[in-house]
């Protein structure tokens, strides 16, 4: 193997990465060094570059949570993989296994847990290290492009329309279409619920009903709330909010009818890290609010199932690894419709 591989370095924080030669990483034990094929841009990505999260990742740092390839070597005490398998590498790199949260099935905010492209180099490049235990395990005939954004986009959405406990038949309102949106569309069609999807530009709105919602809202044209509570009888059963604009967590939650429950997903920055509601509405209303983190190891095999079965499809726009400072870009003007999956293997 070679000793050094391609991989796009953030050296500062808001500063453009660079395509760079670097050391070529060894898995240690337990865990398995992966041969990237494809890697998705998620806007998590940028918000790693612009510093926008406290603690801010450690530099320098090579991006990306989205990551699918192969097995190419193991580590010592490796067991159940082999070289060659296929498999994906999503945001959770890693949890203690052995404290409250894990024990109870809530890995995602184990205190000590690190995170791929973040506190652990990223799939930005050739090369990948990841524990066995955690990575995703995908068919050998995968779409590896395709599926690469269900590593985080998908399982983060499936896991935040769970947590919002909405039952087959009842209406789940999506804030948001874009490359987490338009896969909440998908997931709540393929769970059984109805959907109303919310965004401020027609395109989006289109590849929603496109994608099986049942009702569209542009926010710029209408208010969503009103639309919303006039339509569907008082309100959605539900609501996610996969968008990082703040304005649509306060629209998400004034539009719930009683007993409704609201799953934000989508982050500010810090500047808009702040959520204006009337308590007196929680209350009376009694309104439920859930954060809700990436996925779980199973939330993670149960997304990919859906996807694997053709359920749900990504919506998918190829660029090469040189291009991901134009493609970040393009993201933070809200620019893109789908998803941006970087074609590592294709350079290789």
């Amino acid at each position: 193997m070679p000793k050094t591989m391609r991989a796009a370095v953030l050296r500062e924080l808001k500063t453009p990465l660079k395509i760079e030669a670097v050391a070529m990483p060894e898995p240690g034990p337990g865990e398995v060094l992966i041969k990237v094929a494809a890697c998705g841009v998620c806007h998590s990505d940028v918000h790693a570059v612009d510093g926008d999260w406290d603690p801010p990742p450690g530099l320098p740092l090579i991006p990306g949570h989205e990551v699918t390839g192969h097995v190419a070597a193991r580590g010592a005490h490796v067991q159940g993989l082999k070289d060659g398998d296929v498999v994906g590498v999503p945001w959770m790199w890693s949890a203690c296994g052995a404290c409250e949260y894990c024990l109870a099935g809530n890995e995602t905010i184990c205190a000590t847990g690190e995170s791929t492209g973040y506190s652990k180099p990223g799939g930005y490049a050739e090369y990948v290290t990841a524990p066995a235990a955690y990575v995703g395990r995908l068919p050998a005939k995968a779409d590896l492009i395709g599926l690469a954004p269900v590593l985080c986009a998908g399982v983060t959405v499936y896991r935040g329309l769970k947590r919002t406990m909405a039952r087959p038949g009842q209406c789940v309102a999506v804030f948001g279409i874009g490359g987490l949106g338009h896969l909440a569309v998908q997931y709540a069609k393929a769970m059984g619920l109805q959907v109303a999807a919310i965004d401020v530009a027609d395109d989006k709105l289109r590849l929603a009903t496109a994608l099986g919602a049942d009702m569209v809202v542009n926010a710029k044209k209408a208010d969503p709330v009103r639309t919303l509570k006039k339509e569907l009888a008082g309100g959605p059963h539900a609501a996610v909010v996969t968008t990082p604009a703040g304005i649509a967590f306060d629209q998400a939650i004034r539009s719930l009818r009683p007993s409704g429950t609201c799953s934000f997903i989508g982050v500010p920055g810090r500047d808009g890290d702040r959520l204006p509601i009337s308590i007196g509405k929680v209350i009376n209303g009694e309104l439920s609010l859930r954060g809700s983190n990436v996925g779980s190891r199973l939330d993670l095999a149960e997304a990919i199932r859906f996807a694997v079965e053709g359920q749900v499809k990504v919506t998918v726009e190829r660029q090469p690894l040189r291009a991901i400072n134009k493609v970040f870009e393009r993201m933070r003007r809200g620019k893109i419709v789908g998803r941006v999956v970087l074609d590592i293997a294709a350079e290789g």
